[in-house]
């Protein structure tokens, strides 16, 4: 016989000694598991009274849709029906929103592959979708969701999305503000409506995250310009009845600008007075900034840790005078203990000898802490052609509060390359090429390249070898040998083909931590191969060979923060070439370049840039001038874009362009990211720019109106096969015998 217990069952059942317990109707569940939260066991009197309170502790397992208890003489019995399991979610119509991170927010619901499902969960699941999508703007969004059962108790789940499109901004109200007009406090908002030549913008889908980033700066601007008391009093953000419109108002309570009274430190100063005061960027008569007085706490941080205090705190504190709308501001320094660097670890590397890592080190082992040296390591490290990415991490010394261990995780790309590729350039026709280079010879960071280039003006073969730290101050030294057969009139130059070999080796001295001079001697035999009907100036060079020595001297001075698309710092070179006297030809060469970094904002670079080249013989040439075939030339995508490459200045007898011994060549370009791809993206970039130079036959016949100018867009993407350069110029004073040519472009030819 057997008999259900409890209110639901016989009311006069009495208690009985538990002899057994079994447990009937499980699938997939084992009887374990049951035995785990059933608070009965065998040989326990069990009093029909407690099963309710028996039956909840299984039920709230979350198992089971039914349990019951019964009896079968002395033998307990647990009967109870399984939940069904979740075979599988499919996600589908999803295309903002990547699944993984839809399945996650399933997850964190309980709602997952190989859990018990529970139907209560699914109206939870939509909300959460919905969120999610609302979150983006997306408030036309509609999910259906369907639950197929399988066979051994087993359920299918179907999620469809249809995103439809996202709700858009037609208007931002603010409200409140009377020393700022509305169009000055939008601008620091990231949504907005975009302006007519912003058609791909998405600025004017709302966000909520981008909302809340957007307050965050109207109050940061207010407070950046003294408005302490300044405040959001509330925010409304109103969908239209079709859920495709918004319309967001904030309300503004300004409040009075407040003045800087007085500055003040107190404290262990470390340095004089002076010193310290001279990092502040806020000053007594001056609007009370926040900003302002956050870089001003975060310079005497760094200062004081570039001396060994590296956990030393700085705190602002203002007294503010309500009356008179004043602010003094007194810093309160506290250097704490001297910190000295113990050990620095190098991680993540596999290629590369420790040793390699390690001299790039400006922070040293058991010397002061120092951010300074710390920082300018890592950048030293991030500009070596083998390691793509640097992280450091400072951490304390366990049991020594005044020493902390450095570690560097590296990030290594790959070194060496053997390619075969192909190009083309306008200036250089089709380009073949063939090279093997190795950045990091055997994990010694030495360089060593062998490389073959064809075009339609010139075959080259060079061997390239150099050893950076050729002695442990940081001393280079490296090597060349080259054969060249170069056809000019391929380019649209003066006819004539020149053929030439030599070597050439060279020493760097860094004698700054940012300024390097260069010492080389060089040798090199040239040949000039003159056509049937040569100009006058190629016919006084044309077939003879030339024996020369070369000495070449440089200085380059070189802050950039990457040496590949930089965005920050400045280079500066200056390089002279020299032939030895007694060489066939004795001539000597100058050129200085720069280029100027200045970040405009997270995402804009300005950059300015110059390139002056001056050459002349002082001995024996055939024409007492600078060789022809030494000239500078200017026009093309290096250079002064808009016009025909190398066509610009001087040309020869038969009106082909001959270059020049002086050019002067500069631009202006504001950088910005490729609007079709991630702001993140490191491997290609666009500019608006401007150009002007030219070249000229002599200092005494230098024009400043005869420079050639041009304005455009440009576009470099670091390609798998190469460097790809694009640019769209139009000249704004060529002349009618210049050649111009608006779109110029060079592929897998080099930047």
């Amino acid at each position: 016989m057997v008999a259900a217990l409890g209110s639901g069952g016989l009311q006069a059942a009495e208690a009985f000694q538990v002899e057994d317990i079994e447990v009937e109707g499980l699938e997939r569940i084992e009887p374990g598991t049951v035995f785990t939260y059933l608070p009965v066991r065998v040989g326990d009197r069990f009093d029909p009274d407690r099963s309710p309170a028996v039956i909840g502790d299984i039920f709230d397992t979350g198992f089971f849709r039914d349990v019951e208890l019964l009896r079968r003489g002395n033998v307990l019995v647990v009967r109870v029906e399984e939940r069904p399991a979740i075979a599988r979610i499919d996600i589908s119509g999803n295309k903002k929103v990547e699944t993984d991170k839809l399945t996650q927010s399933l997850r964190d619901l309980g709602l997952a592959r190989g859990r018990v499902f529970d139907r209560s969960l699914m109206e939870q699941v939509e909300r959460e979708l919905l969120a999610v999508y609302h979150n983006m703007g997306k408030y036309g969004v509609e999910v259906e969701t369907t639950v197929e059962s399988l066979e051994r108790n087993r359920v299918a789940i179907a999620i469809d999305i249809a995103e439809g499109l996202p709700a858009r901004i037609r208007r931002i109200d603010i409200v409140g503000n009377r020393a700022f007009d509305d169009a000055t406090l939008l601008d620091q908002f990231q949504l907005g409506i975009p302006g007519w030549w912003q058609f791909l913008s998405n600025k004017d889908q709302y966000s909520r995250q981008k909302l809340s980033a957007d307050l965050e700066a109207l109050r940061s601007f207010y407070l950046d310009r003294g408005y302490l008391r300044s405040a959001i009093d509330s925010t409304q953000v109103t969908i239209s009845p079709d859920r495709k419109d918004i319309y967001i108002t904030v309300n503004v309570t300004e409040g009075e600008p407040y003045t800087v009274k007085s500055v003040d430190l107190a404290g262990n100063m470390v340095f004089d007075e002076a010193t310290l005061r001279e990092l502040l960027q806020v000053a007594p008569g001056e609007t009370f900034s926040r900003k302002a007085v956050t870089q001003s706490t975060s310079a005497l941080k760094r200062k004081l840790g570039n001396r060994g205090y590296a956990f030393a705190g700085v705190n602002a504190v203002p007294t503010v005078d309500e009356e008179n709308k004043t602010v003094e501001l007194t810093f309160y320094i506290d250097p704490g203990k001297r910190v000295f660097v113990r050990r620095i670890d190098f991680a993540g590397h596999q290629a590369t000898y420790e040793e390699v890592l390690r001299r790039e080190m400006r922070q040293l082992e058991s010397a002061p802490y120092s951010a300074e040296d710390i920082d300018r390591s890592k950048v030293r490290l991030q500009r070596l052609p083998y390691i793509e990415q640097v992280q450091v991490e400072t951490r304390p010394v366990p049991e020594a509060g005044d020493q902390v261990d450095v570690n560097y995780r590296i990030k290594e790309r790959r070194s060496g390359s053997f390619s075969v590729g192909a190009g083309y350039s306008q200036s250089q026709g089709i380009i073949l090429n063939a090279s093997v280079s190795e950045n990091n010879f055997l994990g010694t960071g030495k360089q060593v390249k062998v490389n073959f280039d064809n075009s339609v003006y010139r075959t080259l073969y060079s061997f390239d070898y150099n050893n950076p730290y050729y002695t442990v101050d940081g001393i280079s030294r490296g090597f060349k040998l080259y054969y060249q057969e170069v056809d000019a009139e391929e380019v649209s130059i003066s006819r004539f083909s020149n053929n030439s070999f030599g070597g050439e080796l060279d020493y760097g001295i860094p004698i700054t931590e940012f300024d390097t001079v260069n010492f080389g001697v060089g040798a090199e035999q040239i040949e000039i191969v003159a056509p049937d009907d040569p100009s006058v100036e190629v016919d006084r060079y044309a077939g003879e060979q030339y024996a020369q020595a070369k000495l070449t001297a440089g200085w380059s001075h070189d802050t950039r923060n990457r040496t590949v698309f930089a965005d920050r710092g400045s280079f500066q070179q200056v390089r002279g070439e020299v032939t030895v006297p007694g060489s066939d030809l004795e001539y000597y060469k100058l050129r200085y370049r720069t280029r100027f970094f200045f970040p405009a904002s997270d995402v804009f670079t300005f950059a300015v840039g110059s390139d002056v080249g001056y050459g002349e013989a002082y001995g024996e040439t055939p024409d007492d001038k600078l060789p022809f075939f030494e000239n500078f030339y200017a026009g093309g995508i290096k250079s002064v874009r808009g016009f025909e490459g190398s066509s610009l200045g001087p040309r020869d007898s038969e009106d082909e362009p001959l270059g020049g011994n002086l050019s002067v060549t500069g631009r202006g370009e504001l950088i910005f990211p490729t609007p079709f791809s991630d702001e993140s993206n490191s491997s290609m970039r666009m500019s608006a720019f401007y150009d002007i130079g030219n070249v000229y036959d002599g200092v005494e016949n230098f024009e400043a109106d005869e420079l050639r100018q041009s304005v455009g867009v440009g576009f470099i993407w670091l390609s798998p096969v190469g460097p790809l350069t694009f640019s769209l110029a139009q000249p704004l004073n060529d002349q009618p015998e210049d050649e111009t040519q608006m779109f110029q472009f060079s592929i897998g030819a080099g930047l």
